[in-house]
């Protein structure tokens, strides 16, 4: 890579660096780096099957990429796979994750980092998720051959690749055996800087959200919780934000019961979360589950991981957070039930949105005021309310097949 870019990513080491001493995040990706190629010799030592190495910067993206694990691990069991994330949001919850051989944080994409990433894993094919280009790490794939893919990308012209001066961004895009993108958009703007080796495939997402649908996954306190209900709400990713739009209306209307996840929790966040509704008798799910799961209780504040994405099977209305913030969460997770799912103002960088959008399954709102209106003709509208959830649902079925046709692709085109 050129010195311009080598020299960006000691700024963003030395800024993570710098961060650590107030940050827990940083803190916590620095110890990890430290632990990755030891984890990577023991995992890999002695090692003669093939090695996938699939990179996911964060949690979501590991939703994207983990059908693709699950598809190659029951269709080839011998193969390794190596799982890497530059997120701790992403390490610290799937570290363990039983189908990856050995999960580690991947390191600063220095050159000599990425050559002994590279030379340690060998890995027979690597594949990233959505948007991550590693401009160093590309390079050393290319340089031993290995065949290298993008799964489930989306691009947009305000990105790099698309600008005059996006030469070295342009040139990552170069070391990728194929890539496989979500919409015919993001075919058209690689076409139009030269970039031919693409495939419209879609967003494996929607093979995850349906997985996850069919394995009837149940969580028996909710039906005893949403018992008597007129309306059964869930915020899932939540943000203060988010809070600020929906509480007052939840506040108002008692015959509403709901159930709130939020994206990230502490002792402070959940004691200003349980402070927003002091009209209604709402807890902690931990709490409630010590206290015998009363079913008096009118909301719950989940405080633990694990639950949302079959939590969304027992709600009548999803609310999808982060919308008022840097972008919306997994949307996904909740229309694949069948049900209209509500969010935020900020989702342009993601398909699904415009989709559900477009067919009347979701519906962005931008103040306290259109969340009103639109939860209001739910509960008193039932047709609407079943003609948008049927909407969203209809939807996620009709882009379902990703995973199936990268895996084809990979695997049965390109012999490894």
């Amino acid at each position: 890579m050129n010195p311009l870019y080598n020299t960006s990513i000691a700024l963003l080491r030395a800024g993570i660096r710098l961060s650590k001493g107030f940050n827990a995040k940083s803190r916590r990706m620095l110890e990890g780096h430290k632990e990755t190629f030891a984890a990577l010799e023991q995992a890999l030592k002695g090692n003669e099957s093939p090695v996938m190495w699939i990179h996911a910067a964060s949690l979501g993206e590991f939703e994207q990429g983990r059908p693709m694990i699950e598809m190659v691990k029951k269709e080839h069991p011998d193969w390794k796979v190596v799982l890497s994330f530059f997120s701790p949001s992403g390490y610290e919850v799937r570290k363990k994750y039983p189908l990856a051989d050995v999960v580690v944080y991947l390191p600063f994409d220095t050159p000599a980092n990425a050559r002994r990433f590279v030379d340690t894993v060998n890995p027979s094919v690597a594949i990233f998720v959505k948007y991550e280009f590693w401009g160093n790490y590309l390079s050393a794939l290319r340089r031993r051959k290995v065949p290298t893919y993008i799964i489930s990308a989306i691009f947009r012209p305000a990105q790099a690749f698309f600008k005059p001066w996006g030469g070295t961004f342009r040139g990552m895009l170069k070391c990728f055996t194929h890539l496989y993108v979500q919409d015919e958009a993001s075919r058209k703007l690689l076409e139009d800087i030269g970039v031919t080796n693409v495939t419209v495939a879609g967003d494996t997402r929607f093979d995850r959200v349906a997985d996850v649908r069919s394995s009837k996954c149940k969580i028996e306190w909710i039906p005893r919780m949403m018992e008597h209900a007129a309306m059964k709400f869930i915020a899932g990713s939540s943000w203060p934000a988010d809070e600020a739009v929906y509480a007052d209306w939840l506040n108002a209307r008692k015959d509403v019961k709901f159930i709130i996840a939020p994206h990230e929790f502490d002792d402070a966040r959940l004691s200003h979360l349980k402070g927003l509704f002091p009209g209604r008798e709402v807890m902690l799910l931990s709490e409630w589950q010590r206290a015998g799961s009363p079913a008096s209780v009118e909301g719950l504040i989940v405080d633990s991981f694990g639950h949302l994405s079959s939590l969304y099977r027992y709600a009548d209305v999803a609310y999808i957070g982060g919308g008022f913030g840097t972008g919306i969460h997994n949307i996904n997770e909740a229309a694949v039930y069948g049900i209209p799912v509500v969010f935020g103002p900020r989702h342009q960088k993601f398909r699904e949105a415009a989709g559900l959008i477009q067919c009347g399954g979701g519906i962005s709102v931008s103040s306290v005021v259109e969340f009103d209106d639109v939860m209001d003709r739910f509960l008193s509208d039932p047709a609407y309310l079943k003609s948008a959830g049927e909407a969203a649902g209809r939807y996620i079925t009709e882009n379902l097949g990703a995973t199936t046709r990268i895996y084809d692709s990979i695997f049965t085109t390109h012999r490894h």
